[in-house]
Formats: C-alpha cells, structure tokens, sequence
C-alpha cells in the first residue's frame, strides 16, 4: 500500500538527553536512524521528507528546512505545511523506529474526517509525534506560535483531535537517551 499523503520525519531536535544527535546515529543496517526511517517510509508513502534546521544527512532525501529560528515540533509542523501546501501530512518522530506498517495503517484507516488530529494513544499516553495532521490545525498552530506556546500537547488540547488505541507501548518506544539507543539495537 503507497499512501498519496506526504510523511514528513521530524529530525530536527536538540537530542539533549542523547548528548548527540541521534537522527545521526547507526540504525540497523543504516548509516543513520535518518536514513532507516526514510527508507521504511518510502515503502508506505509515494513522498517523504525529513524536516530539520539544515541539510545534516548524508543521503539523497527530501529536506523541510525549519522556516522559524525556534527548534521545536510545532515549528517543524508549521513549516511542514508552509513548504508542502499539502492538505493533510502524517508526521512521524526520526527516533521511533518501530513505528511501522499496522501502526501507520491503523491510524490512517481510523482517520475521522471532522478531525484536525488524528494520533496514536498507547498504555503510556499520547504520541503526538505519530499521527496524521491536516491543514486545519495551521490556524491554532499559528496562535500557539505567537503566544510562545511551543507544546504540541497544548495545541493538540484545543483541537479537533481523534485519538487510536493502541494496546502496546513497544512500537512507539522513543529512543531519547543512550540506554534507550543501546536497548533498541538489540532488539529483534
């Protein structure tokens, strides 16, 4: 199945916890988890694209570069739409590599069409950073934007937001710190 949306990969964090970019690190038989998630998701998506501050990847890719000085998801989204003109993005964080095919589908097939959110819910809470998002959100980003209200959290709070269940933690694992990269390269 090749979805006509666009996937957009948010790589543009500050990986502070990580101590080093982790959009940069080796993943699998990848030279990067960048180059891992574009590849996965080209086999779902007809066009993917990574968004972050600058060209840091050393693969041929699709590049969103941030249109904001501010380094935050809800400024990759704003600038997700503004590039793409797109009516609707599935957006997926670069550090859940095990985000896959039935999750994608999931969300996609559950998708309520009166929503500005369609996201995925596990046992441990929200996954902003999964899900599909339509243009009808850019006029909340906005205000949140210029409020200075960077939480994505907040934004998706006072949105038409559908929620899809998910009964495990596993495929959205985040690998934010270096024992969670360790963990995630032993598994199968």
């Amino acid at each position: 199945m090749s979805y006509s949306m666009p996937a957009v990969l948010f790589a543009g964090g500050k990986s502070s916890r990580m101590q080093t970019d982790k959009a940069l690190l080796p993943f699998a038989d990848y030279t990067t988890l960048s180059e891992y998630q574009y590849a996965k998701l080209n086999t779902l998506f007809e066009t993917v694209f990574l968004a972050a501050k600058s060209n840091k990847f050393s693969f041929p890719c699709q590049l969103i570069e941030d249109s904001l000085p501010q380094s935050s998801p809800l400024v990759a989204l704003i600038s997700a739409f503004e590039a793409l003109g797109a009516e609707e993005v599935f957006i997926l964080s670069v550090d859940a590599p095990f985000v896959g095919e039935e999750e994608i589908e999931k969300i996609i097939a559950l998708a309520n069409p009166f929503s500005d959110v369609i996201i995925a819910q596990s046992p441990s809470g929200i996954q902003p950073l999964c899900g599909l998002y339509r243009k009808s959100i850019l006029p909340l980003a906005y205000k949140h934007l210029k409020e200075e209200n960077h939480a994505l959290q907040a934004l998706l709070r006072a949105a038409h937001t559908t929620y899809i269940p998910f009964d495990d933690d596993y495929p959205f694992a985040n690998l934010n710190t270096p024992q969670e990269y360790e963990e995630a390269l032993m598994r199968p």
